[in-house]
């Protein structure tokens, strides 16, 4: 097994990602290492390269398996640029912002709420965050409120909808199982994979309760913010919040992306379909048209190229021979389902807390998970599980990944809060041990 190209290029590329390298270029290296092994590239020189030649073509002819998916991110990010051109989201803030200071109970869970929008209804990802959370600063410190409560609120919910739900960044993620699960050999439709995937979902919601009313319901004390404002300053920020024709447009062409991407379970239509509503209504000017996109191919520019390069990484391992002796050997080792199951998904925790993705994951371990779980005897629900699980472990918990990034830009706006401390290791105890523990007892009953 230490010379197997799919053991080796994926501890070099866990090893690169652990060691702050280029996310991206931690990929390409990793594929090219386990081609050279596959292909016999240390023979010579010339072998070096042909081998180089070779692993390059077959993973540029394998990205294109994530071509749909990198689109609908480049959309979605012109989308979020857009709704964030308007007040839209700051009128909804201050609505919210009224019935949130009226409760601390209640705080962290109305917060989840609205998060969970963003990777639906109103699909602007991470954008919302820093518009939402530093205004509110001085309201958590007048209730007393734990931050860390507050970034598991926000994790909850960057990752919960998408990991469970068939709408909007979820859509994306449960496309890529179903395209991915194709490719190798296990045909399954959207309507199965959602029909499991709740209990990643389920999972999380219960860590989410335990942050919140258990582990970090007392009153935590910070030092007041810069962001304190007197009632006259909020009275007429509040005032010169107005729904104007440029919001009403801006929020039609999200219910039509919204409605759309529904009806036939394609983002990149309904986001396309989003933007041009938005443009004739008047909600994005037309001058301003190439600044938006620019604005959403900054956004998500980075992410839709990793989806791409994790697709050619999973064709270059598929086609490495090194996924069938990988199999064996672990199906000998791992003393059944409940042995294999417990390993996909610890190895499914430490690629993602690399790579800070879950989007760019599912390449990559399907191509050994779904044969080894056919392996094992695991039904095709099971399967999905299975891979959408251990995708989704480790995005919570990842110092690079958008799901304690976001949160900890809010929340730490005045310095009073740790990115790692705050947010990563409270995120990843009561949402990554939920869902392994979901994950297995998932697998075993389905």
């Amino acid at each position: 097994m230490l010379t197997n190209p799919v053991v080796i290029s994926i501890l070099v590329m866990t090893a690169l990602c652990l060691l702050r390298f280029n996310i991206l270029l931690s990929i390409l290296v990793s594929a090219l290492v386990a081609g050279l092994i596959y292909h016999g590239g240390f023979a010579g020189v010339g072998a070096f390269f042909d081998a180089l030649t070779a692993t390059t073509s077959t993973l540029i002819t394998g990205m294109k398996g994530n071509l749909e998916t990198s689109l609908s991110y480049i959309l979605l990010g012109a989308l979020a640029a857009a709704i964030a051109n308007t007040n839209l989201t700051a009128i909804l803030i201050n609505a919210v912002s009224k019935a949130l200071a009226k409760t601390s109970t209640y705080f962290a869970l109305i917060i989840a709420s609205i998060a969970c929008l963003s990777q639906n209804l109103i699909p602007v990802h991470i954008a919302f965050i820093p518009i939402l959370i530093p205004p509110l600063l001085p309201l958590m410190n007048r209730l007393g409120i734990d931050r860390r409560a507050v970034a598991c609120a926000l994790t909850f919910g960057l990752k919960a909808p998408y990991v469970s739900l068939s709408v909007g960044f979820g859509l994306i993620f449960h496309g890529i199982i179903k395209k991915e699960l194709a490719n190798n050999g296990v045909e399954v439709q959207m309507s199965e994979i959602s029909s499991v995937m709740w209990i990643g979902g389920l999972s999380m919601l219960v860590g989410l309760l335990l942050a919140v009313f258990i582990f970090y319901r007392k009153r935590r004390d910070y030092a007041h913010t810069k962001f304190e404002s007197s009632e006259e300053q909020e009275a007429q920020l509040a005032a010169s919040l107005e729904m104007t024709k440029k919001e009403w447009a801006v929020l039609g062409g999200a219910v039509v992306a919204f409605g759309v991407q529904i009806y036939t379970e394609s983002m990149p239509l309904g986001a396309l379909l989003g933007l041009l509503v938005m443009i004739v209504l008047g909600g994005i000017e037309y001058r301003k048209i190439d600044k938006i996109m620019d604005s959403g191919l900054a956004m998500m520019g980075f992410i839709a190229f990793i989806m791409l390069v994790a697709a050619g990484f999973g064709s270059v391992l598929r086609e490495s021979g090194g996924i069938e002796q990988l199999v064996g050997f672990a199906s000998e080792v791992v003393g059944g389902k409940i042995g294999g199951a417990i390993l996909m998904l610890a190895i499914g925790l430490l690629v993602t807390m690399g790579i800070g993705t879950s989007f760019g994951t599912i390449p990559i371990i399907a191509a050994i998970y779904v044969p080894f779980s056919l392996s094992l005897g695991f039904s095709p629900a099971a399967i999905i599980l299975l891979v959408g699980i251990a995708a989704a472990l480790g995005d919570a918990g990842s110092p690079a990944s958008d799901s304690t990034l976001g949160p900890t830009s809010g929340l730490n706006a005045d310095g009073q809060h740790n990115h790692i401390y705050d947010t990563c290791v409270p995120t990843f105890i009561f949402f990554n041990i939920p869902l392994l523990i979901g994950g297995v007892i998932g697998a075993m009953i389905l």
